[in-house]
C-alpha cells in the first residue's frame, strides 16, 4: 500500500490518545525555484482530509503526486474536534508551518514527509 507523500499524525494531549476526526488541510503557500527564493505563486489548498481512528491522515494526496519545491502549511481544525467532544479550546486552528520543500525534481521519488501534532485544550 502506498502513502501520500505528506502524512500527519494527530494526538490529543489532553487525554493521551490519537485524535480521530480532526479535519486537516494542506496548503501550498508558494513555489520556489531554489532554497531562499521568495514564493512565486498564489497560495492555494492542495488537499484536505480527516484523521482516522488512530489519528492519522495518510491519504491527503495520491501516492503518485509530485510536489513542486515550495513552502507548504498544514492546518488542523481543532475547534471542531473539541466541540464534538463537548470541550472548549483556546486554539480554534493549529497551523504547522512547513515543510519547506526545496529539492532537485529528480529526487521526488524518495520524498516522504510526516507531520506529528499534539492538540491540547
Amino acid at each position: 500500500m502506498s502513502k501520500s507523500p505528506i502524512t500527519c499524525h494527530v494526538l490529543d494531549a489532553s487525554v493521551g490518545k490519537p485524535a480521530a476526526g480532526v479535519r486537516v488541510a494542506l496548503d501550498l503557500l508558494g513555489e520556489t525555484q531554489t532554497t531562499g527564493d521568495q514564493p512565486s505563486s498564489t497560495p492555494r489548498t492542495l488537499a484536505s482530509g480527516v484523521t482516522n481512528s488512530d489519528g492519522r491522515c495518510s491519504d491527503l494526496l495520491g501516492p503518485q503526486t509530485r510536489l513542486s519545491p515550495g513552502i507548504y502549511k498544514m492546518t488542523f481544525h481543532s475547534a471542531e474536534y473539541f466541540e464534538a467532544l463537548g470541550k472548549e479550546t483556546f486554539y480554534p486552528l493549529v497551523e504547522q508551518p512547513g515543510p519547506t520543500l526545496s529539492y532537485p525534481l529528480a529526487n521526488q521519488s524518495v520524498l516522504l514527509h510526516h507531520v506529528q501534532r499534539e492538540l491540547n485544550t
